[in-house]
Parts: structure tokens; C-alpha cells; sequence
């Protein structure tokens, strides 16, 4: 660990701050989107540019301490800060560039989603990325980036131009499709595990108002509502999305409230195709059974995006299970319905993001990113606002996913991952494990970049 003098004179060649224990700023910087993970790092970096984290990178690797990476904050499993080592926060790195002619975004990584949607909505253009406009764009692309526009334009990484990347030798490299090929592909899927992504070139597309929302239908009905949907959305356009969920309706505006705190399940659509055509491709919503809410409507595509920041603010406790699920047999429908029921807390949910259409235009050794063929990504959040509840969130998340595991394909999204061992990492990528223990060994062979879902290097 280095003396203090060492930190004094490292903080001095900044551009950005360096946070101490001792400074009054020190218990906001550690913190990050879920409550639940309590770290404490030596210091934290807030860069201003990317020589900052060439010195972050540097000082980290010289002195050997422990480095995480932090965009957003919003990884569940607390992945972006750690305990006694340093952190390099990016958030204050939000520069953005849009050229509407070559239908692209350059954006720095400290942006969130609601940063790039508010500079390419005004020219009639959207990145595919995300539900929540609160995440990092750099943490979620690098995991792969599933969203509201996944079937009809892929995932975020299938829009991924290049990348700007500080390496653990403190070198800035581009990679892509013809610059560090091997990084790119790994860059693609694999996560953070080769080096800081300070920027990220985006292929943008033609959204600019949809029509979305959501349609609720009550918990008893979960399970013939869902075996309506598993056979609906694979079969609908690729320009209408729409996910599956159990939950509790906000107690809030917009929502009726003869509904608040009522338990249903539902899907929340967005269809991006021309708007006098929405009615027609959603006709058949209603068909399973009569809605307790039918609240679709043109909109702004943020305000679709945006539509769950509300519900999650940062500061709440969170835990995470998450898998891959090619089909919903009944016997899957039927853990859903049970567990559906018994949701523990407000906020605490069950999604399933359809993953088809475009996404399966992609092979699944084109980029790290292996589940191509899998129809859904299931995540399984208990999330509170009380740390007491630690144990109830948890353990119905557990047990939730206990049940569903044996009908998943075996791996989980690992942007949905909580700190679950080398077992499940393996699962997330399988066969493209071994490429990038490969990609890990050229780039990063001492493994500096080990806060994440870790692909060792030997």
C-alpha cells in the first residue's frame, strides 16, 4: 500500500480529485447503486480525461493494489468499487459527439443512457441500450446491452463501432473491426476484464417516438397470460418489443389508484415501427384475458427509457439472479406463477427481455457474448429500501431462481450477475471462454483488471 506521501504526489498530477477516507466527500464517492454492497477503497479517482486513468492505471499497477472501474455504479453485484484499493470513477467523463450524417454517437464513459438519449433523440436517432436511463452506458455495453430496441436492432455491442481502451500497460488503444480485432471481439461481451473503456463509438438508428407502455393483467392470470406471450412475441415483428414481468404496480401517477401496491404480471411494449400501425400489430394483447391496465401510447423514445428511473433511485438494496432461458416449458411457467405471488417488496421483480430477431442475426462466436441462441434474458431482483430486509430479498430471489434454473440454458447475462465464483462465469460464456482466457492473456496477463466477472488469465 503506498504512504500517503505517495497518494499526495499522485494526486497532484490529476486533472480530476482524488477522495481519501479522511475527506468529507468520502462516504458519497464509495458508494454506488445498490446499498447493499458497504466497500471501502485506499482512494477514489474522479477522472477528468483520459490521462487520468493513464496515471490511475499506472499508480494502481506500480503499487500493486487492487483497481476497479467504475461508469454508472449500477452493477449489481457492486463490481465498480472494492474494498482497500483504488477506484477510478468515470462519471465526471461525459462528452458526447453525435454525426447524424454517418448515424453515430461517440460518447465518453461516464455517460448514462439518459445522457446519450437526451443528444441523439434531437436528431431523431436512439442507441440501443438499456431499460433504466440512470445505468453507465460503457458498463452495460460491455456486458452486451439488452433493451427496449434489441429485436429490432440487436444489442448494444452489435452496434459497437470501437472502443478507446487504457490497457493495463497504460497504453490508449482503438479497438475494432480492423484495430486489435482479439480486443474487440472480447470487448464485445467479455465485460471489463482487458482494460478501461474511456470511449465508445455507436451505431445510432432512426427512433424517435414509439409507442409504449405497459399492460397489466392480474397475478392469478400469470400463467395463462405467459403461455400467450411465449408464443406472441417470438412471432411478432421485430419492431415491437416487450418484456415480461411480475411485480407491484407504483403506487404513483401515472398509475390508477385502485392499483397501487397490487401484485400483477404484465408486459411493457415498445413498438418502433410507424405509429398508425401500433394498433394493429397490438390488437391481439387483449386476447388471454381482460387487462387491469392497458396504458400504450405514442411517446418520446427517453420517455420509455426513462419510465423506471422513478421506481429505482439509487441508494436501494438489490439482489441479483439472472439466466438464459431458450423456451418457458410449463413446468417453468408454473415456478413463475408461485414465486410471481410472493413478491416480498414493492420494488422487487421478475423481467424476462426477449432476445431474438436481430439478436440471433449474430453468431454466437462473433463476439463474447455466447447466449445467441437463447429467446430470454430472466433477471430476478429483490431489491428494498430497508437493509433489515436483506435476508427476505435474498432469499426469495434464491429460491426463485432455484427453481428455474433446470429449464434455463445454464448461463446468465453477466451485466445481471451478482459475484457468484469462476463456475458461473465459465456458464455466461462457454465455449468463448477459452478465446478470451487467450485475449485476457495478451492484454492483461497479470489480471489488473480483476473487479468484474473474471476471466483469469490462466
Amino acid at each position: 500500500m503506498p504512504e500517503s506521501d505517495g497518494l499526495e504526489t499522485f494526486a497532484s498530477r490529476l486533472r480530476g480529485t482524488l477522495v481519501q477516507p479522511h475527506d468529507a466527500g468520502y462516504d458519497t464517492a464509495r458508494a454506488v447503486y445498490n446499498a447493499m454492497i458497504d466497500r471501502h477503497p485506499r482512494a477514489i479517482v474522479y477522472c477528468a480525461d483520459v490521462a487520468d486513468v493513464m496515471l490511475g492505471v499506472a499508480f494502481a499497477r506500480e503499487n500493486e493494489l487492487l483497481l476497479a472501474v467504475r461508469g454508472g455504479g449500477h452493477n449489481g453485484g457492486g463490481l465498480g468499487v472494492c474494498d482497500d484499493g483504488l477506484v477510478l470513477d468515470l462519471s465526471r467523463m461525459k462528452g458526447l459527439r453525435i454525426d447524424p450524417l454517418a448515424r453515430s454517437v461517440q460518447a465518453e464513459a461516464g455517460c448514462l443512457l439518459a445522457d446519450v438519449d437526451h443528444a441523439t433523440h434531437a436528431f431523431g436517432l436512439a442507441a440501443p441500450a438499456g431499460i433504466i436511463s440512470t445505468t453507465g452506458l460503457a458498463g452495460l455495453t460491455l456486458g452486451g446491452g439488452i433493451g427496449h430496441l434489441s429485436r429490432r436492432h440487436g444489442l448494444t455491442i452489435d452496434n459497437l463501432l470501437a472502443a478507446d481502451v487504457v490497457l493495463a500497460d497504460g497504453r490508449l488503444v482503438t479497438a475494432s473491426a480492423d484495430s486489435h480485432p482479439d480486443l474487440f471481439w472480447g470487448l464485445r461481451g467479455g465485460g471489463g476484464n482487458f482494460g478501461v473503456v474511456t470511449s465508445l463509438l455507436l451505431r445510432l438508428h432512426p427512433v424517435e417516438t414509439v409507442v409504449a407502455g405497459p399492460t397489466f393483467w392480474p397475478i392469478e392470470r400469470t400463467s395463462e397470460v405467459m403461455r400467450w406471450y411465449r408464443d406472441f412475441i417470438v412471432a411478432a415483428p421485430p419492431e415491437l418489443n416487450g418484456f415480461f414481468a411480475v411485480c407491484k404496480v407504483p403506487p404513483a401517477a401515472p398509475f390508477p389508484e385502485a392499483l397501487h401496491g397490487q401484485t400483477v404480471c404484465g408486459v411493457v411494449w415498445c413498438w418502433t415501427g410507424a405509429p398508425d400501425k401500433a394498433a394493429e400489430v397490438l390488437k391481439a394483447v387483449n386476447v388471454p384475458a381482460e387487462p387491469l391496465l392497458h396504458a400504450v401510447q405514442a411517446m418520446p423514445f427517453p420517455a420509455i427509457q426513462s419510465a423506471f428511473d422513478g421506481l429505482y433511485p439509487p441508494g436501494l438494496h438489490w439482489y441479483w439472479r439472472a439466466d438464459f432461458f431458450a423456451n418457458l416449458d410449463d413446468a417453468a411457467i408454473a415456478a413463475h406463477a408461485r414465486f410471481g405471488a410472493e413478491l416480498p417488496t414493492l420494488a422487487s421483480a421478475m423481467h424476462l427481455y426477449p432476445i431474438d430477431a436481430q439478436v440471433h442475426a449474430v453468431g454466437r462466436h462473433d463476439t463474447a457474448f455466447s447466449y445467441r441462441e437463447a429467446r430470454w434474458a430472466q433477471v430476478i431482483v429483490g431489491v428494498s429500501a430497508d437493509a433489515a430486509d436483506g435476508e427476505l430479498i435474498s432469499g426469495w430471489a434464491k429460491s426463485y431462481w432455484e427453481a428455474l434454473h433446470p429449464h434455463s440454458c445454464g448461463g446468465a447475462y453477466v451485466n445481471f450477475m451478482m459475484d457468484e465464483g469462476d463456475a458461473r462465469v465459465r456458464a455466461a460464456y462457454r465455449d468463448n471462454h477459452a478465446r478470451l482466457v487467450e485475449v485476457k492473456r495478451r492484454y492483461d496477463p497479470d489480471n489488473l483488471f480483476r473487479v468484474n466477472q473474471n476471466i483469469r488469465p490462466q
